[in-house]
Order: C-alpha cells, then structure tokens, then sequence
C-alpha cells in the first residue's frame, strides 16, 4: 500500500472511529477531504513550478548569449511548461481520491486528459512561434518563407490536437478518429464547403494576425472600407464610414485582396502622397532679378546662396561664356527651386513627421504637366485631422506657386473659350 492509499485509509478510520461519522457519509466526507487536499497539492507545486521559472530560469535566460531562450521566454514557453504540473498531480492523485467512487473516474480521466491535451498544445504552438521568431531573424533564414513554415506547424498541432481531443471525449483510439475521419472526409468537403473553408480562413487570420477587431480594412471587391467589429467562422462584418454593414466572407480575406490600415495606425505618421502639375511651357533659368526677390523668401534664402556660389565657382573653373547662351553652364531652374522651398517648408510644418521619410520629387511629365509630388507623413494619423493637414499643406503650396513664375496645369473650362472668343 503506497502513501496516498494509507492517508486515504486514516482518513477514513478518523472519521468513521474517532469522529463518530455515519459509514454512509464517511466515503462521501472522506471523498471530500481528498479532493480539497489534492487541489491544494496541485496548487502548492503549480506556486513553486512558477516561482521556479520567474526566478531562476529567468535570471539564466538572462545570462546567456544566445537568442533563442529569450524568444521562449517572451512566448511564455516555459510558464505553460509550468502548467502541467498541477494536470500531472491531479491525473495521479485522482485514483485514490475516488476510490469509493470508482465510477466518476473516467469522466476524471477524460477532463484531466482533455486539459492536459489543451496544456500541450498551447506549449507546442508558443514553442512554434518562437522558433519562428528566432529562425527569421537569423541571416541564415532572413529571406526564407520561414512564416509559412510556421503556419503549416501551427496547422498540423491543431489538428492532431482536436484529433485528440476527440478521441479522448468518445473514449476511442485517435487511429480510428483518423480511420473514420479519413472515410468520410470526401462527403464532409462537399457538404460543409464553405463552412471549412471559413474555419480555415479564421486559422489563419489567427494565425498570421491579418485582421483583428477594430482594424480599420478596405475590400474593394465588397464595396467594405471601415472598422472591423465582428469576426466569426464564415463572415467579417465591416462598419463602413457611412454607419452601413458590410458582410464578407471570412475566406475572401485569404484569397482576395485587401487593406489593413492599422499599419498605418500603429506608425509614426500616416502618409501624404499627391502631386502638383506644373505646366511645362512656365518652367524656366532664374536670372538675377529672380534670384534676388526669391532671395527674400526666409526658407530658400540660405540655399539661394550656396547654390550660387556653387554654381560660379563651377562655371569660373570650366570657363564657360554664360553670355553666349542660356543653356551654356549651370544655371538655376525655378522648378527646382519651388523644389527646394517644398522641402524645407516640409520641414518646418510641425504637422510632419520629419523622422519619417519626406521630400518633393519631380516625376516623369505627361500630357498634364510635370508632376511635382509631395511625399511625406503627417504626425496626426486621425481621418479629419489627418485631411485638414493634408489640405493646408496644398493650399500653401498652390497659393506660392506663382511667386516662382510657374503655373499649374489645368484643362480649360468654357470661361476660357468665351474669354478667347471675346479678344478674338
């Protein structure tokens, strides 16, 4: 006779001799002790297997040089390790427990099977992602598929897992789960179709983090462009801007293309990207009456300087005869100084993230003008906020053009016809 049958024996002698207790509420009464002394032992070792891993195994992870333990211990691997000991406590203390109750114990072996299967898959998925983890940012594996490694893993645990599961509820062994399984899979993929392919989907959305609640998405193909608020086994429902609800197949966020704008949200900016045209025909050489009122302007005057000396200096050592032609030498544009001002003007809006990247950059022309973009990212990520920068900026940058004896490009309306017609 072990220790645990002899403390369930005194048990029961105490009760039944010292304590006077009836024989017909002694078992239940010792059943009772049992039980509570058992959750206090799993909990006792489940406090120390914690303090164990708080405490020691994190201070050696601390310690040592290599990676891969820190990416187990920022997964929790070993804290989840930790949560098998109380399972393995209870599924060995739940014999004696019950021995007067023989017939609860495989309803107990199931439960604690079902929990420590749970246990073990939690384990092996935070064990998957930190080897994931790890592998991708190694050299070796930088720019290997090393996520779609990690997603076939992930797929393969739960699947055995609910293979598992189930064999342990209906008390069957999982080879025959996968037997029957196997014979009517064919049967099950027509019928239930759209349902797999929506549990499939949701998988691996969870698994990938591709859409959350709350994302801010945009699904052209379903006209959806808002806030996700729910997210089931087959739809995704999408609040829109307009406070309409689109419903979207959980599987189209797999197989179709969508935006997922809370990488934008989580950033230091989001982004402003539009051009200004330029009319071809108003770009020109500054001369010096020019390049003397552009000198004024407070946010191109130092660069207006620089520029010039840079540019005499070169044309003085290569002997170029500036009077001879325009195109002899170089020579300062207007464009590029509009340019010029679009960037440090950038620069000074406080509204722009200028740890970000940003500039104004000339584009290839075409039958609209020179496009002259404006590429950068506001502080301010907010829709209404982040449109009223987006605005001031261009009403500025719109309203300087003409200082620079340039022109926007734009298609004539009947105005301009009437106002041709009446000079003619």
């Amino acid at each position: 006779m072990n220790a645990e049958s002899r403390f369930a024996e005194f048990i029961h002698e105490w009760l039944h001799n010292q304590m006077g207790v009836p024989m017909e509420s002694t078992q239940m009464l010792k059943m009772i002790i049992l039980l509570t002394t058992m959750l206090l032992i799993a909990l006792f070792f489940w406090i120390i297997a914690q303090v164990f891993i708080n405490r020691v195994i994190n201070r050696l992870v601390s310690k040592t040089d290599t990676k891969f333990d820190d990416h187990l211990l920022n997964f929790h691997v070993f804290r989840k390790l930790g949560h098998i000991v109380p399972i393995v406590v209870i599924s060995g203390l739940s014999p004696v427990v019950f021995t007067d109750y023989p017939f609860w114990l495989p309803a107990i072996k199931a439960a604690t099977g079902v929990i420590e299967t749970l246990v073990i898959m939690r384990l092996a998925l935070a064990f998957t992602n930190a080897g994931g983890k790890y592998l991708g940012e190694t050299s070796k594996f930088r720019d290997k598929p090393i996520a779609s490694f990690t997603q076939l893993t992930k797929i393969l645990i739960w699947s055995i897992g609910i293979i598992i599961l189930f064999s342990i509820v209906f008390g069957k062994s999982p080879l025959r789960m996968f037997t029957a399984l196997g014979a009517v899979s064919a049967v099950l993929i027509l019928v239930f179709k759209d349902t797999i392919l929506g549990f499939i989907a949701s998988i691996q959305l969870t698994i990938n983090d591709m859409v959350r609640i709350g994302d801010w998405v945009s699904v052209p193909k379903y006209g959806a462009d808002g806030d996700v608020v729910e997210v089931n086994l087959t739809t995704v429902k999408v609040r829109n801007w307009d406070n309409t609800i689109s419903t979207v197949p959980t599987y189209s966020f797999v197989s179709d293309s969508f935006t997922n704008w809370r990488g934008m949200q989580e950033s230091g900016g989001r982004r402003i990207k539009r051009p200004i045209n330029i009319k071809i025909s108003t770009i020109k050489f500054c001369d010096e009456d020019m390049l003397h009122r552009l000198s004024k302007v407070e946010l191109i005057k130092e660069y207006i300087k620089e520029r010039k000396s840079e540019i005499l200096t070169y044309n003085q050592a290569q002997n170029i005869d500036l009077d001879a032609s325009l195109v002899n030498g170089r020579r300062i544009t207007n464009i590029g100084l509009f340019r010029q001002y679009i960037n440090a003007y950038l620069t000074r809006n406080p509204n722009v993230n200028t740890e970000m990247m940003f500039m104004a950059r000339q584009l290839q022309p075409t039958q609209y003008g020179v496009p002259l973009e404006v590429y950068c990212f506001s502080r301010i990520k907010s829709w209404i906020e982040y449109e009223n920068i987006q605005s001031d900026i261009f009403d500025h940058l719109l309203a300087v053009v003409p200082h620079f004896d340039l022109e926007v490009f734009e298609e004539p309306a009947g105005s301009d016809f009437q106002a041709l017609i009446s000079k003619k």
